[in-house]
C-alpha cells in the first residue's frame, strides 16, 4: 500500500540504487582497492557523488555497508541455490565459488576494519551468524543425498577455503585450489 505519492515505489527504488552503488564499491574495492576515489565507485555505479555521501557520509560506513551487503547475498544465495540445482553437491560447490568471491573482496576490507577492533569483532560475529548455518544448510543436504562425506563441519570447510584464499601472487590461483578442495568431499562410493 502506499501513501497515494507512490511512497513503496520510491523505498523499493531507493533500496535498488543502494544495491548498485554497493555493488559498484565493492567492485571498484576489489580492482584498486578502498582507498579508491569516491568519484570511482560513482561512476561505476552512474550516480553523482552526492549520492554516494548522502547514503554513506565517511569511507568506513561504505566498506562496512559493503561487508554487510556481501554478506547478505552471500547468505540468500545458499537456500537459492539449493532450490535450482538438483544436486546438493552442485549447489554447495556453486556456493563455495561465491564464497570465494566474497573473501576476495573482505580480505581488502579486512585491513581497514581491524583499526576499529570492536566494529571488526562484531561484522566478524555477524559474517559468522549469517554464513555458518548457510554451509550448514548445504553440507547437510549433500549428505543426505549421500553425495559428500559426513564428517565436516561447516566451520571447518569455512576455514578451509578462507585459508586457501589468503595466499597471493601471480601464480597463486585461490579458486583453482578451493575447487580441488571442494572435489574431495565428494562420497566415496567404491
Amino acid at each position: 500500500m502506499t501513501d497515494g505519492k507512490g511512497t513503496r515505489s520510491k523505498r523499493a527504488d531507493a533500496r535498488r540504487n543502494e544495491e548498485t552503488l554497493l555493488d559498484a564499491a565493492a567492485a571498484v574495492f576489489v580492482a584498486s582497492g578502498v582507498d579508491a576515489p569516491v568519484r570511482d565507485i560513482a561512476a561505476k555505479a552512474g550516480v553523482g557523488m552526492g549520492t554516494i555521501y548522502r547514503h554513506f557520509p565517511t569511507r568506513a560506513d561504505l566498506i562496512i555497508a559493503v561487508y554487510r551487503h556481501q554478506v547478505e547475498a552471500c547468505a540468500e544465495a545458499g537456500p537459492a541455490l539449493l532450490a535450482a540445482n538438483a544436486s546438493p553437491y552442485t549447489a554447495l560447490a556453486r556456493w563455495i565459488d561465491r564464497f570465494v568471491e566474497f573473501l576476495v573482496t573482505k580480505h581488502g576490507l579486512a585491513a581497514v576494519l581491524q583499526s576499529d577492533e570492536a566494529g571488526f569483532e562484531a561484522l566478524h560475529t555477524y559474517f559468522l551468524d549469517r554464513l555458518v548455518p548457510v554451509c550448514a544448510q548445504l553440507l547437510d543436504a549433500a549428505s543426505a543425498a549421500d553425495e559428500i562425506r559426513t564428517d565436516l563441519r561447516a566451520i571447518e570447510l569455512m576455514r578451509g577455503v578462507g585459508n586457501l584464499c589468503i595466499g597471493g601472487g601471480p601464480d597463486y590461483d585461490a579458486k583453482r585450489l578451493v575447487k580441488v578442495l571442494i572435489a574431495g568431499l565428494r562420497a566415496d562410493h567404491s
